[in-house]
């Protein structure tokens, strides 16, 4: 869970913690550390656990945290060699949150978020909905996303994922490279710049009822095809 993510990667992070009586036991251990670092934690009812979080979704464990920081993308040589999500536009918070936890359940290290102003933020949706994986991935920001593939191209295979006209995902792995799979805006998908910057373009093959998968569900299944 995110709570449980924060302490385990940014414990520093974390100013304060509030947990229903149930949660009591599972709260110890993270009550302890903020007792040695002298800072607050405190058994509240529902109804004040649900102000505090401004949402009845919470788990009964809410911890407040320093906002992190997303640095701007390293040189390619910096990335760690697994597949890379780059995320052009993603609006919805909850999408954000669900490619995360994708990304770090299939053993990607790393996520990339665009400069596109319709990019969902690191919002308390998005860490509620990764379950921790926003925690387990390094996180780095591209302004000029078409420049940010052209320099990672020497070292990953960068894949546009197309809601149609783009190759079977078995199609790329004759390249050995690690891939760096960009995900477009929910309605409009990827700009043109975007998709001309990358090497190659990817579509799953659907039966045709529907014209095409949530970007999230997408996401999930072609990180998990296209890791190597």
């Amino acid at each position: 869970m995110a709570v449980a993510a924060l302490f385990a990667h940014r414990p520093q992070a974390a100013l304060r913690l509030f947990y229903l009586p149930a949660r009591r036991l599972e709260a110890g251990p993270f009550c302890a550390q903020l007792a040695r670092a002298r800072k607050p934690y405190r058994e509240v009812p529902a109804a004040e656990l649900a102000r505090i979080a401004g949402t009845t979704h919470h788990g009964g464990i809410v911890a407040i945290a320093t906002p992190r920081a997303v640095p701007a993308l390293p040189a390619a040589e910096a990335l760690p060699a697994r597949l890379l999500p780059v995320l052009d536009g993603i609006g919805n918070p909850h999408n954000l949150g669900a490619i995360a936890r994708s990304a770090a359940f299939f053993g990607c290290e790393a996520l990339v978020i665009s400069g596109d102003p319709r990019q969902a933020g690191l919002s308390d949706s998005a860490w509620r909905t990764s379950e921790g994986g926003l925690e387990a991935l390094s996180l780095y920001r591209a302004a000029d996303l078409p420049s940010a593939l052209a320099a990672l191209a020497p070292r990953f295979l960068t894949v546009a994922a197309v809601a149609r006209g783009g190759e079977p995902p078995e199609a790329l792995a004759n390249d050995p490279r690690p891939v760096a799979l960009v995900l477009g805006n929910e309605e409009q998908g990827l700009a043109a710049p975007t998709i001309a910057a990358c090497a190659r373009q990817v579509t799953l093959p659907g039966s045709g009822a529907v014209e095409s998968l949530n970007v999230s569900v997408a996401a999930a299944v072609l990180i998990h095809a296209l890791r190597r």
